[in-house]
């Protein structure tokens, strides 16, 4: 259970690119994993691995055959579920340290090599161990009901259940063997081939008045520069280079489209999104009331995007247009006033949040530095409660690389929280994933905000800074998940050509922008370079999902004041441990009645209103 946060393009726009007296690489920190391993030649990747394989053969030896039955004891099955944990969170680890060690430089051929190989070390010893989850599932209904009673299994009830619910879509222990093993080979080489694909890419921009070769995400950066030629340039060179290894991207897209619909169908399911949602513990008709009500407010982007316009001082709004700030510059921020600037707007909080904050930055878990080869977007990784997060991210030394920084130590906050759970109950779904770090988020902007010190001119770009988080957010994401939808759909009756593809993209972002935004015509290939299409089916919801509930509670901490912290507290420390409708009803949030969304969107609104009241002064 290696837990990724991903934050790319389309969920937060990278910061602009620095100017020479901006942030240095060495002013920016690097993390270190030596809590883990030395280094990719230490000795313990290997022991590891051989102690967890080890392991995991006795424990087949021990459990196989005996679980199915039912007949075992509460205190047997409680023991075999801990054993299990423990040979995941061993063998696991080694392929979390590599999966850190390519984020950082994705065209490593030793963090490469070291990648695969203890992916496919842990997906041998996976295959053994994958008899526990299909014989609870076959276990007889009254002799389940009897031990998930039992005490002894009290705080894997939760688990239990979740995986009982799977039952209709679990596969022989042959078959799920089978597809562990091919998807090394199958989806995984996939995910890996765009990533190393991506990370070679470089690109020879001209940038005030200098030819530089820059990476992708450098370039992304300049969409929030204040150079409106220079911003669509940079876009339109970034799409071109997609386009050029088009047959290569859109081959990889289709390969998993078929992939994911052929395991649905090997697993019964009908509805190509359910097995995300069976993982999300969350219903389709929520999902969609959740999309329907964003849908419903896509007005509000427009009415944004028709006001930024007029304060960019525009005849019209290009897409390359849409996060640029709204002064001549931005002034930058060294690393170390980040930092500061982050821990007192989460210790103005709370400040167990503020010493839980601090611990990234005084342990050296955080990866800030701009290299060739970096992954794209900004991520926060955590492996297991025993194990700390780490988060890697390009510092370029704007507010919004400030904002981002706010929104994976969020992220950082939730896994040290939750790490009071054992391993089984650690992991929150997607939907609650990105509440914390979206909640972080407007903490911080919120305490800048109400700094005494801003001018009206400052105070207009952060709250343009936060409508463009929101907007990205909610809105996009919402058109990136319907676009994901229309693209598995059309892919069960023939492979997609870069052209469908680019069809279906065009369509679902015009119904976002209407007539208020301009898309520039490279824009057909937007949908190419989105990580979440690529490693994790229908992600994106869960950023719409995480957004509103995040907006909604944050007012809620706005109206009660001191008796919020504890109650939200509670929410993260539970972790994996129950379903996201129980541990939000506890907070007031019934996400079972549509309406509930409306509460986010009065939010925006307001955010909106407030910024066409700056306007007039």
């Amino acid at each position: 259970m290696v837990r990724l946060h991903t934050t790319a393009f389309g969920r937060r726009i990278p910061a602009a690119d620095p100017p020479a007296h901006s942030v240095t690489d060495n002013a920016v920190p690097a993390w270190d994993l030596s809590s883990l391993y030395s280094g990719p030649g230490d000795p313990r990747l290997d022991a590891d691995l051989a102690e967890a394989t080890e392991r995991a053969e006795k424990f087949v030896s021990c459990w196989r055959g005996n679980i199915a039955p039912g007949t075992l004891s509460a205190t047997d099955l409680a023991a075999a579920l801990s054993e299990r944990e423990a040979i995941e969170v061993l063998g696991r680890k080694p392929a979390f340290y590599a999966s850190l060690c390519f984020a950082a430089d994705t065209q490593d051929p030793v963090a490469q090599a070291l990648l695969e190989r203890t992916r496919e070390r842990w997906a041998a010893i996976d295959t053994r161990l994958v008899f526990l989850i299909v014989e609870l599932t076959q276990m007889p209904d009254d002799a389940y009901d009897r031990l998930v009673r039992a005490p002894e299994l009290a705080d894997a009830r939760h688990y239990l259940d979740h995986v009982r619910r799977r039952r209709p879509h679990t596969l022989s222990e042959s078959a799920e063997q089978v597809i562990t093993q091919k998807n090394l080979a199958g989806r995984h080489a996939f995910e890996r081939l765009f990533e190393r694909l991506i990370g070679s890419f470089r690109f020879a921009l001209a940038v005030d008045g200098e030819t530089r070769t820059l990476s992708g995400e450098e370039v992304l950066a300049l969409l929030s520069h204040p150079d409106r030629e220079l911003r669509e340039r940079a876009y339109a060179e970034y799409l071109t280079r997609f386009e050029d290894h088009g047959l290569v991207l859109t081959e990889v897209f289709n390969s998993l489209l078929l992939d994911h619909r052929l395991e649905c169908e090997l697993r019964n399911y009908t509805d190509l999104a359910e097995p995300t949602h069976r993982d999300n513990e969350i219903t389709a008709e929520t999902v969609e009331a959740l999309m329907t009500a964003t849908e419903r407010h896509y007005h509000l982007a427009r009415r944004y995007f028709t006001l930024k316009e007029e304060l960019l001082g525009l005849d019209r709004l290009k897409q390359t247009d849409i996060y640029a700030p709204l002064a001549e510059g931005e002034r930058r921020i060294p690393f170390a006033a980040a930092r500061r600037m982050t821990l007192d707007a989460l210790g103005a909080f709370s400040m167990t949040f503020r010493e839980l904050a601090a611990e990234f930055f005084e342990r050296a878990w955080i990866d800030g530095v701009i290299r060739p080869g970096k992954a794209a977007g900004a991520s926060c990784m955590v492996h297991a409660p025993s194990t700390n997060p780490f988060i890697v991210a390009t510092y370029t030394g704007t507010i919004r690389d400030v904002t981002t920084l706010a929104h994976e130590i969020g992220h950082g906050i939730h896994d040290r929280l939750a790490s009071r759970q054992r391993y089984l109950n650690f992991g929150p779904p997607l939907t609650l994933a990105e509440t914390a770090s979206v909640f972080a988020e407007m903490v911080f902007t919120h305490h800048m905000l109400t700094s005494d010190a801003l001018t009206t001119n400052e105070r207009r770009g952060i709250l343009c800074i936060m409508i463009d988080e929101i907007i990205a957010t909610v809105f996009r994401q919402n058109v990136l998940t319907r676009f994901e939808l229309a693209a598995h759909e059309a892919r069960r009756k023939a492979p997609l050509t870069s052209e469908q593809l680019g069809d279906l993209w065009w369509r679902e972002n015009k119904l976002l922008y209407g007539e208020a935004v301009e898309m520039i015509p490279a824009y057909r290939w937007g949908w190419s370079y989105i990580p979440h299409f690529i490693h994790s089916r229908f992600y994106c919801y869960a950023y719409v999902f995480g957004e509103l509930v995040a907006l909604t509670l944050y007012r809620s901490h706005l109206e009660q004041g001191s008796a919020f912290l504890p109650q939200y507290i509670a929410l993260l420390e539970a972790g994996g441990s129950e379903a996201p409708a129980h541990l939000l009803a506890r907070m007031g949030l019934d996400i079972s009645d549509p309406s509930v969304w409306d509460q986010g969107f009065h939010a925006v609104r307001g955010l909106i209103d407030e910024l066409e009241g700056l306007r007039r002064r």
